[in-house]
């Protein structure tokens, strides 16, 4: 008699929509592709050097409400037509979180925020709102945190993060050698660089592994390596890592393993233990750097979102208030707008003065 040995904990199997299938529901439009296209090579151009603006990832921690989310896109865009000159601004549309233990995991597993966990839905909500940004002219970044993912949402992401929980990950590293845009390795949560410029140096090869087709079919992805990886500075447990001996040691490292000499630095998490103020000071202290010559140094990322803080996800989700994160805690709107036109005047100021 042959005994149970398979599936002994899975409650049930569920077959996902094929990556084709909700991209023939979801279609890229013209606009959201030429916004995805000139995005990404904006991106590869500060990367290298020739395209001298500040690049600057900034939204909200997580996405949990696609209409808040949306509002927050319209203020956006608008200041991005307007600061374009000296900043290149890129939103933030985080729809997968990473838990140290449990949680909510984010719009794409829980689209509901009560447990329910209707992935397909999920994905669609994802989708649907990442071609609204697009076809406002706004290009979007997102944290890649399950390797399916990229084939249902990659084509309307113009910047990519592997965050500090998976930068060690060969998974992630291999998936990223295959993703069409820049990707950024953010350094571990105990605030070790080693990690992550492994990982720049791991993704810059080609690498062979399982993944899914566009039809969802299991199957051997092939990659040609990404060129455009770059190491993110967010701290670690005991400091923060912003500071210009920080900046240093990184860009030392990076020469060491071969690899080109660009950081950004992510004013939240660590280096702010958490405090939406203190993104302020950290974001004046790179920009500070920068204009006095620091060329490593090429972008900075912000939590930032409609209101002020963060709260928990209540019981009774009719007392979820609007455009305050459910995640990390972020800066309000208006505190946002100041702080990005502080930083285009400053570097504005640079250029014309030839500093």
């Amino acid at each position: 008699m042959m005994l149970p040995i398979q599936d002994l904990r899975v409650r049930s199997v569920e077959r996902l929509v094929s990556p084709r299938a909700l991209k023939e529901s979801l279609p890229l439009t013209e606009a959201a592709n030429q916004t995805v296209y000139a995005s990404r090579l904006a991106i590869q151009r500060i990367l290298s050097g020739e395209d001298k603006r500040f690049l600057i990832i900034v939204g909200p921690c997580s996405i949990h409400d696609p209409v808040a989310a949306l509002d927050y896109a319209r203020s956006l865009q608008a200041l991005q037509e307007e600061l374009k000159g000296e900043l290149f601004l890129v939103m933030r549309t985080y729809f997968e979180k990473p838990r140290t233990t449990v949680g909510w995991k984010g719009l794409i597993n829980d689209p509901f925020l009560d447990g329910s966990c209707n992935i397909q839905e999920g994905l669609r909500l994802a989708r649907k709102l990442l071609l609204e940004i697009n076809e406002m002219g706004l290009p979007a970044a997102s944290e890649f945190l399950d390797s399916i993912t990229p084939q249902y949402l990659a084509d309307l992401i113009s910047w990519a993060a592997i965050g500090a929980r998976t930068t060690e990950s060969q998974l992630h590293r291999e998936m990223a050698s295959g993703l069409s845009m820049p990707v950024g390795f953010k350094n571990g949560t105990d605030g070790s660089l080693q990690i992550a410029v492994d990982a720049l140096g791991a993704a810059l090869q080609p690498h062979s592994f399982v993944g899914i087709d566009q039809e969802g079919f299991t199957s051997v992805i092939r990659t040609s390596g990404n060129p455009w990886g770059h190491l993110v500075l967010r701290g670690g447990h005991k400091r923060s890592n912003y500071d210009p001996e920080s900046i240093q040691e990184a860009c030392i490292r990076l020469l060491k393993g071969g690899l080109p000499q660009r950081v950004i630095v992510d004013c939240s998490h660590a280096n702010s233990a958490k405090r939406p103020s203190v993104q302020e000071t950290v974001l004046g202290s790179i920009l500070e750097q920068r204009v006095r010559g620091t060329e490593a140094i090429i972008g900075a990322m912000l939590e930032s979102y409609l209101f002020e803080g963060s709260q928990k996800i209540p019981e009774d989700l009719t007392e979820l208030r609007y455009g305050i994160s459910v995640t990390d805690p972020c800066l309000d709107w208006d505190t946002t707008e100041k702080l990005l036109r502080q930083s285009s005047r400053r570097i504005r100021e640079t250029f014309s003065t030839g500093c």
